[in-house]
């Protein structure tokens, strides 16, 4: 079963613009240089005509994926909802409950998970255990050595 695309409103203007720049920018600079490299001759021998050709794919490749995920994501509202569980698009405080360090984390597709600024996946280990649970609760985070955090605030 294929992993289900979520998007906030942000991340798919983020990806409709990458997309947008890729097709009207970046595509007609990668066709203008192999028009470049063709026009060298000899195309069996030419390092300038393989390189644009590897670069063509590359672009067209992630025109390709970016297309797949705008058309199959599923666009999410954040955490402007009325309902007092974590959900993707919540941002959830939790507390270690070993070493009492609180963090805030926001719950997002992987496809704008940034863990370094505190953007989880909702696939993660951490999203996974808070996912459906409520402010006070205790979860146990499922990983190589499990903690527990509790639950103290959901935006």
């Amino acid at each position: 079963m294929a992993e289900e695309i979520i998007l906030t409103k942000d991340g798919k203007k983020k990806l409709e613009d990458e997309l947008d720049r890729l097709i009207h920018e970046v595509r007609p600079q990668v066709i203008e240089e192999l028009k470049v490299a063709r026009a060298q001759g000899d195309l069996s021998e030419n390092a300038d005509y393989d390189a644009a050709r590897a670069r063509q794919a590359e672009v067209e490749s992630e025109i390709k994926k970016i297309q797949k995920m705008l058309d199959e994501g599923v666009v999410i509202e954040g955490s402007t909802s009325q309902t007092n569980n974590v959900q993707a698009g919540s941002n959830v405080t939790v507390e270690n409950l070993e070493t009492h360090k609180v963090a805030t984390y926001q719950i997002r597709g992987s496809v704008e998970a940034d863990p370094i600024h505190g953007i989880i996946s909702n696939n993660s280990p951490m999203a996974k255990a808070l996912l459906g649970h409520r402010v006070g609760e205790t979860v146990q985070i499922a990983v190589a050595k499990p903690y527990s955090v509790k639950i103290v605030k959901i935006d």
